[in-house]
């Protein structure tokens, strides 16, 4: 990367001018950062642990899990670190990091619900032949693509981004790196043009899985309005709100941000929806899955009962000491 040298560092976004409001920052995205580590790594240990769930669903909800975490540590710690030093700077390694990181992530989550979408398709509509489709080899080798997908995608991405030679300053109108915002501050054509090329390809690749997610849950909601009991399709739809809630979420956010018309379009409006799509579905994302899966529900309730029990016993214990 040819520009480290000339363009040492880049200024983000500042979150806010006060120092009051950077402080308050500070804290609201320490406490959304240890809210999402805390249920992704719940989820990770009931997924890990209970093997009630040590199935397809499981398996690709702990890589799900996976991703927000490395979504969250990604773009929050240095957005803290700045907000509670007063300062707006990141290095131009750091920013290429954040970059790489970010493309790569979002691409094997949204590989991933892709997935998910396909495992919820052949439970509910070819149940007989889940256990053939979906195998523990099948599941990791489409997991592995999913991942793969990500990396090759952001790599490329990436490489093309920072090896464009940057004439316009170094203040980027975000507070983490984002690749249109650096793609400003580039004066080469032809690396634009590529760049363009990248994205095309990245949203046919995209807009493949969107339909292919729309037409799988079109013959999902057949497949259970067919279910002659009411509580048989109760049960199929249970399984496929939370999947169909975290993708909805997922997409509208990241469409809304990058294709909001012009018009609307101002600073803080761009903040609070860089906010809304890279640092609160890691957040929600667990705790929609938990919600409606009984089995997840039932893990984590194995896992932390005992931690209270534990404590409470500590508790007593201390109480005692003192009062003796």
């Amino acid at each position: 990367m040819s520009n480290s040298s000339s363009m040492p560092q880049f200024l983000l976004l500042a979150l806010a001018d006060r120092r009051e409001l950077q402080l308050l920052h500070f804290w609201l995205f320490l406490a959304i950062s240890l809210a999402a580590l805390l249920a992704n790594g719940l989820i990770l240990s009931a997924v890990a642990c209970d093997h009630h769930l040590h199935t397809p669903m499981g398996f690709f909800l702990l890589n799900l899990s996976l991703t927000d975490l490395g979504c969250i540590c990604t773009t929050v710690p240095k957005a803290m670190h700045n907000s509670l030093h007063n300062t707006t700077t990141i290095s131009y390694t750091g920013c290429a990091t954040q970059v790489f990181l970010l493309i790569f992530l979002f691409g094997a989550e949204y590989s991933l619900l892709t997935i998910m979408c396909y495992d919820r398709y052949v439970a509910i509509c070819k149940p007989l032949h889940y256990g053939t489709l979906l195998g523990s080899r099948a599941c990791a080798h489409m997991a592995a693509a999913a991942w793969a997908t990500g990396f090759l995608n952001s790599l490329l991405h990436t490489a093309n981004t920072f090896s464009l030679p940057l004439c316009q300053g170094n203040a980027l109108g975000q507070f983490f790196c984002e690749i249109p915002h650096i793609l400003k501050l580039s004066c080469s054509h032809s690396g634009y043009l590529r760049e363009i090329g990248l994205t095309v390809m990245s949203a046919c690749l995209i807009f493949g899985c969107f339909i292919f997610i729309v037409f799988s849950y079109v013959q999902i909601f057949r497949a259970v309005l067919r279910i002659p009991s009411q509580q048989g399709r109760h049960k199929a739809f249970s399984t496929c709100l939370p999947h169909l809630a975290v993708v909805s979420l997922f997409v509208s956010t990241v469409v809304f941000s990058y294709l909001k018309p012009p018009s609307i379009s101002s600073p803080s409006l761009d903040l609070a929806v860089a906010v809304l799509y890279s640092v609160v579905p890691p957040a929600l994302n667990p705790l929609i899955y938990s919600l409606r899966n009984q089995e997840l529900k039932d893990a984590l309730r194995k896992m932390i009962t005992p931690c209270f029990l534990r404590s409470n016993k500590l508790h007593l214990f201390f109480c005692r000491t003192l009062m003796a």
